[in-house]
């Protein structure tokens, strides 16, 4: 048995009444005062019906998707709007997207020539920065002393020069590289041993693509050793179709300068290195301040 309050109305009776107050502009609120119903009736009389106008609440953002489409139809990018409205990407996109895409303010060629001249602007930026350090880097070394060239031209060696091995002796300085500067730097410090030039066999190692006279020449002016007493170069031959960068007009090959009857200076270069690398073992002093 079905049991009805008395006050309870006729509930298929009251939805054309709750239609018709909602199309007058009532609001929900209104209607269930003059019809004395809860909400989830209410929400079943009205399913369907759209609340009047004045009932919805604005929303903050309207005006900036209005601002951000009247800026995308004046052909503005996302970043620019971004940068002007203050907000994401993903908002816009959203708001925009609807929207034809505006057309490119550069052609391919310009745009080109816009990149080459920021990049040839980085560089240039970044070549100054280098010279600059390098120049204030170079002014604290200022002069070196005997002892200093002792110990550069040690360290120099053991890093490039030939070394002795258990299975294959080799108690003789030989040293090979292409930096002119560091060739001159080894020959500042044979001087300091007493190395003279007679003592300094000089040869070249180098391809035949480069002038072999032209390259002798440069080595004999740099070591001070005469080009006719040169020892027989080693001539590699270039592969066909190769294109080095390192075969440019500076190339001149490798420079091997070994020096004779240098057993003894041998022994005692690998002595004082020994004696670098045991003071690099050692605790750090404390009298030791960065230069950088």
């Amino acid at each position: 048995m079905t049991h009805t309050r008395r006050d309870q109305p006729d509930f298929e009776a009251l939805r054309p009444q709750a239609v018709a107050l909602r199309r007058a502009g009532l609001s929900r609120r209104q209607i269930k005062d003059h019809l004395g119903v809860g909400n989830s009736t209410l929400s079943h009389h009205l399913e369907g019906e759209p609340p009047p106008a004045w009932t919805k609440r604005p929303n903050a953002k309207d005006e900036l998707r209005l601002r951000a489409r009247v800026l995308r139809e004046q052909g503005k990018t996302y970043d620019e709007i971004r940068a002007e409205l203050g907000v994401s990407k993903s908002s816009i996109s959203a708001w925009v997207r609807d929207l034809p895409k505006p057309t490119p303010r550069w052609t391919n060629a310009p745009r080109m020539q816009r990149l080459e001249r920021a990049q040839a602007a980085l560089r240039a930026e970044r070549d100054e920065e280098r010279r600059r350090l390098t120049c204030e880097a170079s002014q604290q070394i200022g002069d070196i002393n005997e002892r200093e060239l002792l110990l550069v031209g040690a360290a120099l060696y053991w890093a490039e020069g030939s070394k002795d091995k258990a299975y294959a002796r080799r108690e003789s300085l030989t040293f090979i590289n292409s930096d002119p500067r560091m060739i001159q730097v080894y020959v500042r410090w044979l001087e300091l041993l007493g190395v003279e030039r007679h003592r300094m066999r000089c040869s070249l190692h180098i391809h035949d693509s480069a002038d072999l006279t032209e390259a002798t020449q440069f080595w004999s002016n740099i070591t001070g050793v005469p080009a006719e007493d040169f020892l027989k170069p080693s001539v590699r031959k270039d592969t066909p179709g190769t294109n080095r960068l390192n075969r440019g007009p500076s190339y001149r090959g490798c420079l091997r300068i070994y020096v004779a009857n240098s057993a003894r200076l041998y022994r005692q270069v690998e002595g004082w290195w020994q004696g670098i690398a045991g003071w690099a073992a050692a605790p750090a002093s404390d009298g030791l301040s960065g230069m950088v």
